[in-house]
Parts: structure tokens; sequence; C-alpha cells
């Protein structure tokens, strides 16, 4: 039995996966989540095989909970679920450890078969994403900014992009002010970009936000 807990703020999507996913015999819904805290007590619990995870969640960016799980359960797969099409995030998340990435217009079947991918230890990767790994692995300039950005740069760069300031931002990641400001400097330069309001536009212009 493959044990799933799905984390989405939206009871209805919650809903409709669980339905879905209970005429499996496979399957199996353990938890669900509505916030980054609930499915943090749920990873802690190690009661679950695979998470379904919503990008963008009320407290935290689907890559913070994302960098959380690998740290606390470097094993668990991760299959990031999202509102946008692949192109917009799915190297940069699959990257970051994700074991996928699947649309939430994703035919049901399909997300079916991501979650039995993972669970067998395996990333599930569409005809599209292997193309758009395949292209990367040329030359890092035709990459998209912020594709070349770190782990840490790109939760930086999401949270500055929702408008955050570097005070917040460093209490939320319980970094120093001075360390989230070297992130953010290096951000910009990276990026090509001058200001807090560039990287909202940016993130804005290229489906990064929701």
């Amino acid at each position: 039995m493959i044990r799933v807990v799905i984390a989405d703020d939206h009871a209805l999507v919650r809903a409709g996966l669980r339905q879905f996913l209970a005429d499996h015999d496979d399957l199996s819904v353990v938890a669900e989540c509505a916030n980054g805290r609930e499915l943090m007590d749920v990873v802690r619990a190690e009661n679950v095989d695979v998470v379904l995870l919503d990008i963008a969640m009320p407290d935290q960016t689907g890559v913070d909970l994302l960098l959380a799980i690998k740290a606390r359960a470097p094993a668990l797969p991760v299959l990031m679920l999202s509102s946008y099409p692949e192109e917009h995030y799915a190297t940069t998340l699959l990257r970051q450890g994700a074991a996928g990435y699947v649309g939430k217009d994703t035919d049901p079947d399909e997300i079916v078969r991501a979650i039995r991918t993972a669970a067998a230890g395996r990333r599930y990767i569409t005809p599209a994403v292997a193309e758009q790994l395949t292209a990367g692995l040329g030359s890092s300039n035709d990459k998209a900014p912020h594709e070349k950005l770190s782990d840490r740069e790109l939760q930086v760069f999401l949270h500055l992009a929702r408008g955050e300031t570097v005070g917040q931002l460093a209490e939320s990641l319980s970094l120093s002010v001075k360390t989230v400001s070297t992130y953010r400097t290096r951000v910009l330069e990276k990026m090509g970009l001058g200001s807090n309001s560039d990287l909202t536009y940016y993130a804005m212009k290229n489906g990064l936000l929701q």
C-alpha cells in the first residue's frame, strides 16, 4: 500500500484527489494538509510514502516546503502540483529534488501513474519535461535567468517577488538581514534586474506566481 499525503490549501482539490485515489487498491490517502505546518508534522511522523504538494501554499512557498522536506527526509518522494504548465517550473523543481511535476489539469490516471513511479524510487518525467532537461544540458546561457539561481537564491527570489521585505524574509527563513541582503544582491545580479519590482514583474511575466 502506498501511503499518500495531499498538501493543498483548497479543500475541493484535496477532496477530489482523495476520492479518485480511493478507487485504487494500492493507494491510501493517510493525511490531508492545508498548510506547511500541518505537512511538516506529517513528515516528521514518518507515516507517508509520497507527498503531493501544491506549489502555492498559504504560509510557505512550495519551494520552501520541498527543501524543508528534503532536509528532513531526503528519500521521501515529493510530487509538485500546480495550475501552471510544466514548462514554467518543472525543471527548476526537479533540480531542487522534486520527484516530479503534475499539473492540476492532468488526467487523474496520469497522477496515479506519477504517484506509483515516485513510490518506486523513480522520477516522474513527461516527454515535454525530458525535452527541457535535455535542452538544459547545453550552455548555461540558454537557461532562463531564474534557472541559474541556487536553491537558496530561488527561495529568496520567490519571497521578494511576492512583496516580502528583506526583514520579513530574514525572519521567515531564520537568516540575518545581512545574509538575506547578500542573497538579494546575488539574485538581482544573476537575473540582470535592478529592483524588487523588477523581480515581481519577471515572476508574473513568467508565470512563477500564483
